[in-house]
């Protein structure tokens, strides 16, 4: 049977503006109770209420609302790849806001073949190498990977480099001595020896590693083996949550280290947890600025705060803004996607990725730093600013809110450190 051309052209009509709004599928990966949930769980609201935002105050992504599947996978990669299997043979999702390196690093040719950008909460050098141009073994093409900030081992590399230039800033003679401090697992292997080379390079005596659980627990072994050792700088490559437990015991058999947080592994909320065991800790911020700067993107990340706290009181850790201008990235790259009506693909979406240099969203001046990818270098940023942990009493009582109102807890800028973007650093 064949039908008039002016019923076709009239079917056409009605379907095209119907497909126009349509939800934009989107998987949002979270861990809200397994091992890094201190963590993940202030990042994983920052981007739900940003892609909520979203939402309520554009409608969406060129008219069309994202429709965000949520899923607690208790940090356990098999329930991350099984989920990742109905995000993408059933609900069709167009991109993916993720979270671990064990799991995300499983899920790479997974996402190259479904071309599913995927934005992690993982930094792990192994997904910056877009075009399979470091020939290192182990890392794969990684062309739909994304993440917001320096990676995990460009952040260490910027560490070492100031603790060079503290260590001669503080008048000390001979080599200072590091060691890298984590659990036996991708994530906080991920840096160990690119930041082992890298201190090796800058004159440092690296020490055997000493390894920690990723929950909490008594590390007074540890802390008396980096006694033993002479440590001066320790690189702390668990989350929050287990890195206190080194911290305190470390306070309490007197260990004199400066101790490198990994961009995970300290925050607002660990500072009251740990109190004066967490004053100096040194570690990596991702964002321009931190909660409550007088920064001009300021008021848009209060506003995406009241999203789940209409009250506007809620104090928002780092974490909570890297979520934030993590879904930023995603939604941009959506729009430039979209643009002259085009299809929101994920091939398309990832190719919005490369649309922008020093890549601000707009609305978040002096909030996000800028990013810039390349087809062939996911390295978003070689620039790695430093923060200090300040702790001068008793954070027991009051809030965070109260305690850094008052002074008694704060970070402190220490230094920016803008990395070379080193070829032979590319996916290490």
């Amino acid at each position: 049977m064949r039908l008039p051309l002016s019923l076709i052209a009239g079917a056409l009509m009605v379907a095209t503006p119907a497909l126009a709004q349509a939800p934009i599928p989107v998987g949002h990966l979270m861990d809200n109770s397994g091992a890094t949930s201190d963590v993940g769980v202030p990042y994983g609201q920052g981007v739900a209420d940003t892609l909520a935002w979203v939402n309520q105050t554009r409608g969406g992504v060129a008219g069309r609302r994202l429709a965000v599947s949520g899923f607690d996978y208790g940090y356990q990669a098999p329930r991350a790849v099984s989920q990742y299997q109905s995000w993408a043979q059933r609900e069709r999702v167009v991109a993916i806001q993720g979270w671990g390196t064990a799991d995300t690093e499983a899920l790479v040719r997974f996402v190259t073949r479904d071309r599913i950008p995927y934005i992690s909460g993982s930094y792990s050098a192994a997904l910056t190498d877009a075009g399979g141009t470091s020939r290192r073994q182990g890392v794969e093409p990684a062309p739909f990977n994304f993440f917001y900030g320096p990676s995990y081992s460009d952040a260490l590399r910027g560490m070492l480099q100031w603790a060079a230039e503290d260590w001669k800033a503080r008048g000390q003679q001979g080599r200072p001595r590091y060691v890298h401090m984590g659990a036996n697992h991708p994530y906080p292997n991920s840096p160990k020896e690119a930041g082992e080379a890298l201190a090796r390079e800058l004159g440092f005596e690296v020490l055997p590693a000493i390894q920690f659980a990723l929950t909490p627990g008594d590390y007074t072994a540890q802390c008396l083996t980096l006694k033993n050792q002479g440590a001066n700088y320790a690189y702390l490559g668990n989350t929050a949550g287990s890195n206190i437990s080194v911290l305190r015991a470390c306070q309490t058999v007197g260990v004199q280290v400066q101790f490198l947080g990994n961009v995970w592994g300290m925050d607002e909320n660990a500072m009251k947890a740990a109190g004066t065991a967490a004053n100096g800790v040194v570690f990596p911020v991702r964002t321009a600025s931190v909660w409550g700067a007088s920064a001009p993107g300021m008021e848009t990340m209060r506003a995406i705060s009241r999203v789940s706290d209409q009250s506007g009181n809620a104090y928002r850790p780092v974490h909570y803004l890297a979520g934030a201008c993590a879904a930023m990235l995603m939604v941009e790259a959506m729009e430039t996607a979209a643009e002259g009506g085009g299809q929101i693909t994920g091939e398309r979406i990832r190719n919005g990725f490369y649309a922008r240099q020093d890549w601000v969203p707009r609305g978040f001046d002096g909030v996000c730093a800028p990013s810039t990818f390349t087809a062939q270098d996911h390295r978003g940023t070689m620039r790695v600013a430093l923060y200090r942990a300040q702790v001068s009493g008793n954070t027991s009582q009051g809030s965070v809110q109260e305690l850094m109102a008052a002074g008694t807890m704060a970070l402190q800028p220490v230094a920016t450190i803008n990395l070379p973007r080193r070829a032979d650093w590319l996916g290490w």
